[in-house]
């Protein structure tokens, strides 16, 4: 049998219930342990989860020697220190979005990747799923003609003043949250960076965005426009309008086992099924055929700069009420 990857959670984040599903179903991978801040509260978890270990600590489940794979899905401040941490001890890690909040972060979350061998990943589910790719194949087929317009939208209620998702100095903000994604979406099917963006942002009590609206123009040509919110009913989509024909994707980042995207072209719609797969099945074999085979990542170090970059001129254009150019292209 091949090598099994050994995984260990860091912390009980409500989030690890998307990825103990795939690790556990998957023949390569073996979810073994989980740390949180206290024993009492990693044991009801592995008692919970039926993991084998349960860490009183991040530090120990670190220092643990059978654990292979850290997955970090920590509040977003602390995801560079816990992952940098993680490779120093020897382990390869998944960091979920955003990778981090500044690109010094970044940067040294990269050189600790480099000078420690060790795989590092940014969680963005939906980029490995076949609906992503299939959209992908079509832009670039030029079924649509010449892109010129893309559009998207991610929004939801978040319930929880106290959630650190509603305060600045925690990397809270919905732009950081969800409008993520529709950033990131938009990046790989123009296949670079944008040369220009603008931003609004409506600030909630905790000096983060409830809003923001921003717009990004790239050098070939193609405009983008996209809203995330905390405060306005769960809307997700993305549109990609092109010369000759546009594509809706309705569910462009959760995309289920099987889902549907919409052609329109002549004035007609044409609906397109798309066999799919565990939404988060995709990011955890990929580390694998990283970590064992070698394999390019499917979501580059590169790529997650380019996003984090993008993300920061949109909160620096808010900010200043000025829109800012790209040297990150």
């Amino acid at each position: 049998m091949a090598k099994q990857l050994n995984w260990g959670l860091l912390s009980t984040a409500r989030i690890n219930r998307s990825l103990i599903k795939p690790i556990k179903a998957s023949k390569r991978h073996h979810l073994l342990a989980v740390a949180s801040r206290t024993q009492e509260s990693a044991d009801a978890y592995a008692r919970e989860w039926n993991i084998p270990r349960a860490h009183g600590s991040y530090e120990a489940l670190l220092n643990d020697p059978e654990v292979d794979v850290i997955y970090n899905p920590l509040p977003n401040h602390m995801h560079a220190e816990w992952s940098i941490k993680a490779m120093r001890a020897g382990k390869h890690v998944l960091c979920e979005k955003p990778f981090a909040l500044t690109l010094d972060e970044v940067d040294a979350m990269i050189a600790a990747s480099r000078e420690t061998g060790k795989v590092l990943a940014e969680a963005f589910m939906y980029r490995h799923h076949p609906q992503t790719l299939r959209v992908k194949q079509i832009v670039e087929s030029g079924q649509l003609g010449k892109i010129q317009v893309i559009k998207g939208e991610f929004s939801f209620k978040l319930d929880g003043p106290d959630d650190y998702r509603n305060f600045k100095e925690m990397g809270g903000g919905s732009l950081w949250d969800v409008g993520c994604y529709p950033i990131s979406y938009t990046r790989l099917l123009v296949g670079g960076e944008p040369a220009e963006v603008f931003g609004w942002q409506v600030l909630g009590p905790g000096g983060s965005d409830n809003t923001f609206v921003g717009q990004m123009r790239f050098a070939n040509g193609v405009l983008a426009q996209f809203d995330s919110s905390f405060v306005t009913p769960y809307r997700v989509g993305m549109e990609i309008i092109g010369s000759e024909a546009a594509l809706i994707i309705p569910q462009p980042f959760k995309p289920d086992l099987n889902s549907e995207i919409y052609l329109h072209h002549d004035g007609k719609q044409e609906r397109l099924e798309v066999t799919g797969q565990e939404l988060y099945l995709g990011e955890v074999e990929d580390m694998y055929d990283a970590i064992v085979d070698g394999r390019p990542q499917g979501m580059p170090l590169g790529d997650t700069r380019g996003n984090i970059a993008t993300i920061l001129n949109l909160l620096k254009s808010a900010e200043t009420g000025k829109s800012i150019l790209s040297d990150n292209q």
